[in-house]
């Protein structure tokens, strides 16, 4: 049997063997960890990069227009926010006009049942039962408007059927609740128009605007004593229409006719009557006068334009002079043409009334002194034609009292000028 014996080469052969074994086993060791700590890396970075990703995009990401975006802080303005400055800078021009009056008890029992007065308020005030009879009287509240100063010495200006009786008191009663007594300065016996003063100075006049270059649709916007009771109300809203006539009367059976009056969708409502009509830059453009019954928004305001006049009448000599012609009228349209065979459709014709005294050219007045006649028909004054949008009291109303006028008159059949000087109204 032969016994086989390793040799010194396959010595070192087997060692090699087993030196690589050991040294395999060892890598192993090391990258084992490498591979844990990669993986944990790789989770945490999945993980985080997407909300980096975001940020990095709400921070340094361009825009549209190839520009960072930056935090930047901006002002919001409003629709809003011009009637807002609009009313804190106006509404302390705007007061309110309460009226009074001495009388019995048992009238004020009976008005607080059945109220009558156009702008009412609720009468609250407790009876005293120990008095008798209707000769016991006390001061009663019975109504109720706006107004506003138009000069900082208290001249103040609102409709005249807001200070139409001349037995009341009127209280005006001034942003912040303090009350003045007032005195009537002057009615304008033609337009809806009243002046009052209250004694003190430095008090906000608003600023006139020009109601001539008001156009339908732009924003408006109301202030006054709505219903005689909330006091600085505000409403919004447009021009609806210009130069509308209408025919307004009130609860007491007071009738008035107006001409070239703006309509508004803004709220008016009983106690807003005299109370300011602002465009949106705050100057006055109307005076609120009225409203139409039975509608939705539908209100009208006095043109500013037609009232500058007034106040500086009344600021200057105390008083309204109001002018005239003195001549009873129609205004001539295409039936009336048509009736009467006339030449024109249009201006004044000089017509007598049904009453003996209801003469065509009133004796002594300035038409009659001019040679005007009845069935003369006055076509213009001063190169505008008198027609159904311009009524010939409201274009003689734009004159003063002293001022000459020449009319275009059509006479026996010819057409001529006349020379007239304006008088004042007795």
């Amino acid at each position: 049997m032969e016994i086989s014996q390793s040799s010194p080469e396959n010595n070192t052969d087997v060692q090699r063997e087993k030196n690589t074994s050991s040294s395999c086993t060892s890598k192993r060791c090391h990258i084992f960890p490498l591979f844990i700590v990669a993986v944990l890396f790789g989770f945490i970075g999945g993980f985080i990069s997407p909300i980096a990703m975001t940020f990095y995009q709400k921070q340094f990401a361009p825009n549209k227009d190839g520009l960072a975006n930056q935090s930047v802080s901006k002002t919001v303005v409003t629709p809003n926010d011009s009637i807002t400055n609009l009313v804190e800078k106006n509404s302390t021009g705007v007061v309110s006009i309460v009226i009074s009056k001495d009388i019995s008890k048992i009238q004020s029992f009976r008005n607080n049942l059945f109220p009558g007065f156009p702008f009412s308020i609720p009468f609250d005030s407790p009876q005293n039962n120990n008095q008798k009879g209707s000769d016991v009287t006390e001061k009663t509240k019975i109504g109720s408007g706006s107004g506003f100063f138009v000069s900082a010495d208290g001249l103040i200006i609102t409709n005249k059927h807001v200070v139409t009786d001349e037995q009341a008191d009127y209280t005006v009663i001034a942003n912040g609740g303090k009350e003045y007594p007032a005195k009537v300065l002057a009615r304008d016996p033609n337009n809806d128009i009243a002046l009052l003063k209250i004694e003190g100075s430095d008090f906000p006049a608003l600023t006139l605007g020009d109601s001539d270059v008001l156009k339908v649709g732009q924003t408006v916007v109301a202030i006054g004593n709505s219903l005689g009771e909330f006091s600085d109300s505000v409403t919004s809203g447009i021009v609806s229409g210009l130069k509308r006539n209408v025919s307004a009367g009130s609860q007491l059976g007071m009738q008035e006719e107006l001409t070239d009056i703006i309509q508004t969708d803004a709220a008016i409502n009983p106690g807003n009557s005299g109370g300011p009509l602002f465009d949106i830059s705050g100057d006055v453009i109307g005076i609120n006068v009225a409203m139409a019954q039975g509608a939705e928004n539908i209100g009208f305001a006095l043109p500013i334009n037609g009232v500058k006049r007034i106040i500086e009448q009344v600021r200057t000599t105390g008083k309204i002079s109001v002018p005239y012609i003195g001549v009873r009228y129609v205004i001539l349209n295409d039936a009336i043409q048509n009736k009467n065979n006339l030449p024109y459709n249009y201006g004044a014709l000089i017509l007598r009334g049904q009453d003996m005294t209801d003469f065509a050219v009133i004796p002594g007045s300035p038409a009659d002194k001019s040679g005007l006649v009845e069935n003369d028909v006055i076509l213009e004054i001063n190169g505008t034609k008198i027609d159904e949008t311009h009524l010939l009291g409201t274009v003689i109303n734009q004159f003063n009292v002293g001022d000459e006028i020449t009319l275009k008159v059509w006479h026996k059949g010819d057409t001529k000028d006349v020379k007239m000087k304006l008088e004042e109204r007795k």
